[in-house]
């Protein structure tokens, strides 16, 4: 059994305060603004409804979903050495204000994203998300720092639902600003509105980090031994490393290809949906805002409901039921979700089924994976974790470019949460969790 050390109730809070922090990103950001407010700087220096970056053709409201996978690609090279000097050095602490302070600023500086000026925005966009990723690796390896393994369910929970409440409030506020500012500040346009909201977020990333900067450890590790010579081609070799060391874990090794597929899923959805409420079924932004706004505060209920649920059934039947719900909302979406009423009663189901998958699947895998190489694993899941996934977004993004049809992007996801019920479902978690312990 690995020796665990006992947190205090500051770093618990200050660890708790960066999922508050950070949430903003991925919630005004990500979720509500970005998606739609790209698009329409890309339509509108499309030809035909096509623009060509660097002489590619690419529909125009493919654009953000691409940026997406495209910044998960680059997370390829990068997070396994994130993963690995977090876990390896005494400069974990170091690494999280380094990505916090990057990725706040790249997102800062969305308020110039105007007119037409989609490659500006989209370099931006990839700078933020990178960052964001990897600001989330050490983020996740401190869970196996801050709580012994019989507290992770409730620590991560928590977690997550203060993460919910700071992106909520957050959107809440951009919520009156975009409904209000217009009265307020003598007719300020909605792009204005949105550029403000953007930065915004920024802004709240940066600064409610301050917390978990002042209150958070690094590790206590002797005669460190990094290389500072780190390249494409080592991070390469770490990733290689750290996948066939998952050989050894093969209960692990297929929980995560299972979290890969339906986290890809999850995270496709959340990613995309205010984009399908905007152009596929009309609804306008202020719709979209409360609707999502609803999710943030209702997915806090679901991050808490779903701890209780999965103490007597336990995580891993929890996360199969709610893998099932993620499923049929799809398929609902693609046959009936047509107006703002369905809109919101799906928005409902999704969010109590967020909250919990996402809390319980980071909980599990902590328990998988070898206690003293958390970074390194977690450099991993992240990859499809939050926001930061590949898979998902990319498939609807070729559904898009070959089809144009936003409904069989929805539709196409499906097929994520399908195997990734299989292969969960082989898990054999009780048996592997007895042996980490």
């Amino acid at each position: 059994m690995v020796n665990i050390r006992k947190s205090t109730k500051k770093e618990r809070i200050g660890w708790y305060m960066y999922d508050w922090a950070n949430s903003a990103f991925s919630t005004t950001v990500i979720t509500v603004f970005m998606g739609p407010f790209l698009t329409s700087i890309a339509s509108s220096a499309s030809i035909n409804g096509y623009i060509y970056p660097f002489g590619i053709k690419i529909y125009a409201d493919s654009l953000f979903p691409y940026v997406i996978s495209l910044s998960v690609a680059f997370q390829f090279l990068l997070l396994p050495i994130v993963g690995a000097i977090s876990d390896n050095s005494n400069y974990k602490k170091q690494l999280l204000i380094i990505f916090t302070l990057i990725g706040s600023l790249s997102t800062m500086s969305l308020y110039f994203l105007t007119g037409d000026n989609y490659l500006f925005g989209s370099f931006i966009l990839l700078i933020a998300n990178i960052c964001f990723g990897a600001s989330m690796v050490v983020y996740n390896s401190y869970l196996s720092q801050i709580a012994e393994i019989e507290y992770r369910d409730k620590v991560s929970s928590i977690g997550w639902g203060i993460g919910y409440l700071g992106g909520g409030l957050l959107l809440f506020f951009n919520l009156l600003l975009f409904n209000y500012a217009g009265s307020i500040f003598k007719n300020m346009p909605n792009d204005i509105a949105i550029r403000i909201s953007l930065t915004s977020a920024g802004v709240w990333w940066l600064l409610f980090s301050i917390f978990p900067f002042l209150w958070l450890k690094n590790n206590n590790i002797s005669n460190i031994q990094i290389s500072q010579k780190l390249n494409v081609k080592q991070s390469l070799k770490k990733l290689k490393l750290t996948i066939l060391d998952l050989k050894n874990h093969k209960n692990a090794l297929l929980f995560l290809l299972a979290f890969i597929f339906y986290n890809d899923g999850v995270q496709a959805v959340i990613v995309m949906s205010a984009q399908f409420a905007q152009r596929e079924i009309g609804l306008n932004t202020d719709t979209i805002i409360i609707a999502i706004l609803m999710v943030q505060f209702m997915a806090f209920i679901g991050a808490i409901l779903f701890n209780y649920i999965s103490k007597p059934i336990g995580s891993k039947l929890s996360i199969l039921i709610l893998i099932v719900l993620w499923c049929i909302s799809v398929i609902f979406a693609y046959l009936y979700l047509d107006n703002a009423v369905k809109f919101f009663i799906l928005a409902g189901v999704i969010a109590i089924g967020m909250g919990g998958i996402q809390a319980l699947s980071r909980s599990m895998y902590s328990k998988l994976i070898p206690q003293d190489k958390q970074g390194e694993y977690f450099s991993i899941y992240e990859l499809s974790e939050k926001g930061s996934s590949l898979l998902g977004p990319l498939a609807f993004a070729i559904a898009m470019d070959l089809t144009h049809s936003y409904r069989l992007g929805i539709l196409s996801l499906s097929v994520f949460f399908i195997i990734g019920f299989i292969l969960l479902y082989n898990v054999k978690y009780e048996e592997v969790n007895n042996e980490v312990i």
